[in-house]
């Protein structure tokens, strides 16, 4: 999909697809106890659904099967699979993958596995004291550290041949383990060590950026840009999570199972208008391609260009201010400078660049809308008013966390004339709004944002106006 010719991508919802899919993820938790216990262990513990931590599903193949994933749009992909497995995707909506595969006396469609995707394996069998498991059933595939480990944790009678698995992924749309050469796990931990341990404080951002940028580069030379981008991320996740109490409180919940962040949403990240060209460098450095343009308004002065990696399927909204007539244009192109800052401006004067300094503004994860707020309020996170409640997309940030303000950024900004004296004295005092945890439902497939009511959000989380009120 091209950006400039679907800036306003309109994606489509698809509530058969997704009845479809319920229907055969409840026949199979009927009929698999850990998966049971699994799916309320997640709704309790986490405020999950076991819908948002599903990495393919394989089904029984035949002519009804296929006819059914065709009608609701899904279209075979070419994946690395086992012998005879077909693999489906849907490209317009958020749905797992569902594999065809044929089994002689069992009626075509039934559910023969439903794969689970989580961070670490070891932590997952560790959380659920899972040892033996290793012993009955198998150890872990794929090597330490490669693109793709496995580990089966239910295998039912084997008439039925129903099966529950664990995957964690770094940087592969394969559904079986890939073979990597006897030094790579060095290799992946030095390119982590790498990116984690970067400079990212520079006197001019634009040079810090531009060496983030030669970076990308070197470690998608070294590592292949989909396993670069993975290790990318997850630094970026750990960073952020340092800084963030609401992500470090759902984390713990979610690490209690021994899950890890593999509901993740979107990361987001927020650029001076002087540095998003090279922002956009570097994620297309990392395979990520401009999937389409988001803007929320005139009134708003703000928009950002929502990229995608399509083999991690990670999802980026890069957030910048934006007049109304810059919405066509090539972002490679510099920004000019402007003599106000909007929103997003002023929070990287604040804080840094989210590529630098400031990190991610917020990571969005995949929860059950309503018991993510109650529970979350429970451990001391408050929600903020949603800024999207539809039946198919609802949003709400968490309360903002407040950071500390340095005082040379403070005197910059009040020398442009970009806040008042008022404005540096309670920045000083009580920092200013950082990061927020974004907590997401979607149903329907739906793949898109809420481009109607999020100036409103963006209103209240600006620190001069909202002050990160909830």
């Amino acid at each position: 999909m091209n950006a400039l010719d679907n800036m306003m991508s309109e994606w489509k919802r698809y509530p058969e697809a997704e009845a479809y899919l319920a229907e055969k993820l409840t026949q199979f938790v009927d009929v698999v106890p850990l998966a049971r216990t699994l799916d309320a262990d997640l709704s309790v513990r986490t405020s999950s659904r076991l819908s948002d931590w599903i990495d393919h599903l394989v089904l029984v193949d035949g002519d009804t099967p296929r006819a059914r994933l065709a009608e609701y749009g899904f279209m075979p992909r070419m994946v690395p699979a086992s012998s005879g497995d077909v693999v489906y995707h849907h490209p317009g909506a958020y749905f797992a993958r569902v594999v065809l595969r044929g089994r002689e006396g069992v009626a075509p469609g039934t559910v023969l596995t439903a794969a689970l995707q989580v961070e670490e394996i070891s932590a997952f069998l560790m959380a659920h004291e899972m040892d033996h498991l290793l012993q009955l059933i198998g150890a872990i595939e794929g090597a330490l550290l490669s693109p793709l480990r496995r580990a089966c944790v239910y295998r039912g009678a084997e008439s039925e041949g129903r099966e529950l698995w664990v995957v964690a992924r770094r940087g592969t749309d394969s559904l079986v383990p890939v073979e990597v050469p006897p030094d790579y796990a060095r290799r992946y931990l030095h390119a982590f060590e790498r990116w984690a341990t970067r400079q990212r404080a520079y006197a001019d951002p634009r040079q810090g950026m531009t060496q983030t940028l030669a970076l990308a580069r070197s470690l998608a030379s070294e590592m292949g840009a989909d396993a670069a981008a993975w290790i990318v991320f997850a630094a970026e996740r750990a960073l952020w999570h340092c800084r963030n109490k609401a992500g470090q409180v759902q984390k713990a919940r979610q690490d209690s199972l021994g899950l890890g962040w593999a509901n993740h949403d979107h990361h987001t990240f927020r650029s001076s208008r002087e540095t998003f060209g090279t922002l956009l460098q570097i994620l297309e450095a990392l395979g990520f391609y401009p999937r389409e343009r988001f803007y929320a308004g005139a009134e708003a002065g703000w928009g950002a260009q929502v990229m995608e990696q399509p083999v991690c399927r990670i999802v980026v909204f890069a957030d910048v201010d934006l007049a109304p007539d810059e919405l066509t244009r090539d972002f490679h192109k510099p920004l000019a400078p402007r003599p106000e800052l909007g929103t997003v401006g002023l929070w990287c004067a604040l804080h840094g660049e989210s590529m630098l300094t400031a990190g991610l503004h917020h990571l969005a994860g995949r929860f059950d809308f309503d018991a993510a707020t109650a529970d979350l309020a429970e451990w001391g996170v408050e929600m903020m008013r949603p800024f999207s409640d539809f039946d198919y997309l609802r949003q709400a940030f968490t309360r903002g966390e407040r950071w500390a303000v340095a005082a040379e950024r403070l005197a910059r900004l009040v020398a442009a004339g970009h806040i008042n004296q008022e404005d540096a004295a309670r920045f000083a005092e009580h920092g200013a709004i950082g990061s927020h945890l974004e907590n997401i439902q979607r149903g329907q497939g739906f793949k898109g944002f809420n481009q109607q009511t999020v100036s409103d959000i963006i209103r209240r989380t600006d620190p001069r106006t909202g002050y990160g009120a909830a």
